[in-house]
């Protein structure tokens, strides 16, 4: 059984879209960062940097096996498993690529945009019109790519896509106001955004937690 540590961010739905995807069973333990329970020690054991989603995975190989970092996760179950992410070949990296594109670049940058542009009290134009061009850039790199694939990584759906779509809802919605001007120019990530979230399997990940 696979335990899933994880609240409503769209790092900690990464992981319960792919174990919906896969047909695990899981069991989830919601960690509340608006309380700070992921300070808690027994929830540093495992995941270190006191950051959600983290696994525990009691079948894997060798023994009960746990890991923090959503990246590593999603790579972790798509090898497991043997969905969503190629074997060997090109589209094992491309899917690669587009992951760690997602987790160095897209994220965090409309974190960044999140905090300054709506939860911070304190309103900074400088950083409100740095995130937001930022933002603006790499949707413009998503809607690219998506114009010439049907998928992130390619022909396929892979945890590329997994990883981009919860970022991807929150700049339609958290974000909206921000990322309006954006938003209304990037027809190839409106059609995929549709696509992806008509999967049941991702609309029952996006559901989780169930606070």
């Amino acid at each position: 059984m696979i335990t899933l540590y994880t609240w409503t961010t769209p790092n900690g739905r990464k992981i319960s879209i792919l174990l919906e995807e896969l047909g695990l069973p899981y069991t989830v333990r919601p960690i509340n960062i608006g309380k700070d329970e992921q300070f808690a020690p027994e929830f540093l054991k495992v995941s270190p940097n006191n950051k959600i989603p983290a696994i525990v995975d009691d079948e894997a190989d060798g023994g009960p096996l746990s890991l923090f970092e959503s990246g590593a996760i999603l790579t972790y179950l798509a090898d497991r498993h043997g969905r969503f992410l190629a074997p060997s070949g090109a589209a094992r990296w491309k899917a690669l690529e587009w992951l760690n594109w997602q987790m160095g670049g897209l994220g965090p940058m409309l974190g960044q945009l999140g905090f300054f542009a709506v939860r911070s009290k304190e309103k900074s134009q400088l950083a409100i019109d740095r995130f937001t061009e930022e933002s603006d850039r790499l949707l413009g790199v998503m809607d690219r790519q998506l114009g010439q694939h049907a998928y992130l990584a390619g022909a396929d759906y892979t945890i590329a896509d997994i990883a981009c779509y919860g970022w991807s809802v929150a700049a339609t919605t958290f974000l909206k106001d921000a990322l309006a001007d954006s938003l209304a120019t990037k027809p190839n990530f409106q059609r995929w955004l549709a696509e992806v979230g008509a999967r049941p399997a991702v609309q029952r990940g996006m559901a989780v937690p169930r606070v």
